[in-house]
């Protein structure tokens, strides 16, 4: 079955419009696997998000946790090789996006939906000028001609903070620095005022006075906007004052999600609370050793049954090893969940780090050191 993409549009503004009582997008039971000479890779393994026009979530985790394949299956450019599974749903205001054909999903990318990508040089093409790129896509979605195509690109490289727009709009991107190249792939993804936009890692690679000056803008643009903005990452730092809500990712799903400032005041998940204390902070003593997670991120290859993130856990017990938690919701705080069997701040959660401190080892025989137990 396959249906077209319709837009309707307000008149008075010229903005799309929205059903306010409609979630803006609702990922539902979403697996994406992949078949390798391995074996079956569990990318990602049932994840449920929630978000409302002109909120931000953050999805943070380590390399390999997901966060990147499912960015891509939201805006449906996984690799051929990728199955996403019956029962997985991605709802964009209301429409299923597995209902739209391959044929019309170009009237879904940058009207509907955009992407800011971890690396400008290679999601740039490298023989097109920057107002050549800009341009197609303001001709294509918006019906432009050349000269106001051309007007309203120097208009978005201004808005980006690019400094001569008019000069850099002739020049190819190897002619600009990182931060600029940067700021060119969000002018691509705003260009049609998406309602959409997936900043994947927007500021890797990035110092960090770019990497502020680069959060600021897409905050600004949002602001301006009314996007909905979901914003990837692996440092919790970034997202701690720059989004509504936050999901955890872990090995394919998601371990605590909520709003920020609950999640990052009532920690549940022991993953969590070991991504926050691997931020380095001017407070600690100098040549303070980082603190760091235990072990390696687990295969996602025929994954062995249990929590995925028990043999790095300083609370695993043996019925972490066999049943996998599910999400729960947090009895303190509304739209609070985690999946962890002894969670953070509760009775049975400082049971079993107590316990394991005294072993010396968890039930997945990592070593503790009870003066480093949470």
């Amino acid at each position: 079955m396959t249906s077209d993409v319709t837009v309707s549009t307000d008149e008075t503004t010229g903005r799309r419009n929205s059903d306010p009582a409609v979630a803006l997008l609702e990922v539902s039971e979403l697996r994406v696997w992949f078949d390798t000479p391995r074996g079956l890779v569990r990318a990602v393994d049932g994840v449920d998000l929630h978000l409302e026009a002109g909120r931000t979530l953050g999805i943070v985790g380590e390399s390999g946790s997901g966060k990147s394949v499912l960015s891509r299956a939201i805006m449906k450019i996984l690799a051929p090789s990728a199955r996403v599974l019956p029962g997985s749903r991605i709802v964009l205001n209301g429409v299923d996006l597995a209902t739209v054909s391959p044929r019309n999903n170009k009237h879904l990318w940058g009207v509907e939906l955009s992407m800011v990508f971890q690396d400008p040089m290679t999601s740039l093409t490298p023989v097109l000028t920057v107002g050549q790129q800009l341009t197609e896509t303001l001709r294509f979605h918006l019906g432009l001609d050349r000269r106001a195509a051309k007007a309203e690109a120097i208009r978005l490289l201004t808005q980006v903070g690019i400094p001569e727009p008019a000069v850099r709009f002739d020049l190819y991107p190897h002619h600009l620095s990182g931060g600029m190249r940067q700021r060119v792939t969000i002018a691509l993804a705003i260009a049609c005022s998406p309602r959409l936009l997936i900043a994947d890692e927007p500021t890797t690679a990035l110092d960090v006075t770019v990497q502020q000056q680069i959060l600021d803008l897409l905050a600004d643009l949002q602001a301006r906007t009314n996007m909905g903005m979901i914003l990837i990452t692996h440092d919790l730092g970034v997202v701690a004052g720059r989004t509504d809500s936050i999901a955890v990712m872990y090995a394919g799903r998601v371990v605590e999600s909520g709003p920020t400032r609950q999640l990052f005041s009532h920690m549940r998940h022991p993953y969590t609370r070991a991504l926050m204390d691997a931020i380095p902070r001017l407070n600690r003593p100098s040549h303070t050793y980082l603190p760091s997670i235990p072990g390696r991120p687990p295969t996602i290859v025929d994954p062995p049954p249990g929590c995925s993130f028990a043999p790095r856990c300083p609370s695993a017990q043996s019925r972490c090893l066999a049943e996998t938690p599910e999400l729960e919701a947090s009895p303190d705080s509304s739209g609070h969940f985690a999946a962890c069997f002894f969670p953070l701040g509760t009775p049975q959660g400082d049971a079993a780090r107590q316990a394991n401190a005294v072993a010396g080892a968890t039930a997945a025989g990592t070593r503790i050191d009870p003066k480093d137990v949470i």
